[in-house]
């Protein structure tokens, strides 16, 4: 491992020498290309420097312990066990740095939530995951834009997709995609019993151009008047689009935009992503579950993590996560989640090497 670890630092002081030659720095986009690459080894190349640093105090202790005398090399054998303890930590955090990246992990997000079982009660539930993403969206800085929707009378969704633009949006919600599950007394319930509802979550990495070539030839495209909650007229004028993907019948629409031709480019960055997923499911046989998996029917027994309002409890049932701030958590405090989440699926991956 300590090999791996030199080659890396001594790639970013080769980046840092070349982002200070006269040639690089004349060239915006070799300087770009120079910053980033630094920026993407900053990180591992501190934890480097700080195993080095642990390696050559053990070394030094070690020297006191085998010439030193009376005080000094009682504190030498000290300092030496709290080292010798603190190593297999900071090596399973190299370890887990030196794992490759996944090449979507810089991408932006194409949400899709989906009222399941349960009715209007499990619209609602959709709204407020809606809301908490959205929460967690603004806490990251990232851009959150409305593609479609289909809102019920009472404020819940039955359906909505989205487009969240930000730095790691794909690495921090990736493990998101399945069936949330919400229990509570829903604000239609007259007698007060605890009824169950579910809402299906899909995170898809969105596609680039070059990811997927899109035929003009395959697709199909009808265009509408968009149109408000209970059917109330939005646009008069057809500047809602309707995408049909011929060869695989998927279907994608957009309505959020006055303009059709805005309508139709948010449109078909939902298709390519959708594409691109599918094209990924075909290539990558060993993913642990594939969309279709990951969503489910929306049927109430399948579920990825369980909300309980009457118990404050937000339940993460993969990893048997259970916190009682279910409050905070829909309010987009997601990361104690979420950064429990990747740490135990980085976790797997190491089990696998």
């Amino acid at each position: 491992m300590l090999d791996k670890l030199l080659v890396i630092e001594e790639k970013y002081n080769e980046i840092n020498n070349a982002l200070m030659r006269a040639e690089v720095l004349s060239n915006a986009q070799e300087y770009q290309r120079y910053s980033k690459e630094r920026s993407d080894l900053e990180a591992i190349v501190g934890k480097i420097q700080e195993y080095k640093k642990l390696l050559a105090d053990m070394e030094g202790d070690e020297e006191l312990v085998r010439g030193g005398d009376g005080d000094i090399k009682a504190l030498a054998q000290e300092e030496l066990e709290d080292l010798k303890k603190r190593r297999p930590g900071l090596e399973d955090e190299l370890k887990l740095m030196l794992l490759p990246k996944d090449p979507r992990d810089d991408r932006n997000v194409i949400l899709e939530i989906r009222a399941g079982t349960g009715g209007e009660e499990a619209a609602l539930f959709g709204a407020s995951l809606f809301r908490m993403y959205s929460k967690y969206a603004e806490s990251k800085k990232w851009k959150i834009e409305t593609i479609d929707s289909n809102p019920t009378g009472l404020g819940g969704l039955k359906e909505i997709i989205a487009n969240i633009t930000g730095k790691g949006a794909y690495s921090k919600l990736k493990y998101e995609s399945g069936v949330h599950r919400v229990q509570r007394v829903p604000v239609t319930e007259a007698s007060g019993r605890i009824h169950t509802s579910a809402a299906t979550v899909a995170v898809l990495p969105e596609a680039e151009e070059v990811d997927i070539k899109v035929e003009e030839k395959d697709l199909r495209i009808d265009t509408f008047c968009s149109s408000g909650a209970g059917g109330q007229s939005v646009n008069t004028t057809y500047s809602a689009v309707r995408i049909t993907h011929v060869p695989t019948g998927l279907v994608v629409q957009c309505q959020d935009e006055r303009s059709q031709l805005k309508n139709r480019e948010k449109a078909l960055k939902v298709l390519r992503s959708r594409l691109l997923d599918l094209e990924i499911e075909k290539k990558d046989k060993e993913r642990a579950m594939d969309r279709k998996t990951q969503v489910g029917s929306g049927d109430r027994s399948e579920r990825i993590r369980t909300y309980n309002y009457p118990q404050n409890r937000v339940t993460d049932h993969r990893i048997g996560l259970t916190l009682h701030k279910l409050e905070q958590v829909l309010e987009g405090n997601l990361d104690e989640v979420i950064d429990a989440l990747n740490t135990h699926y980085q976790s797997e991956r190491l089990k696998e090497l």
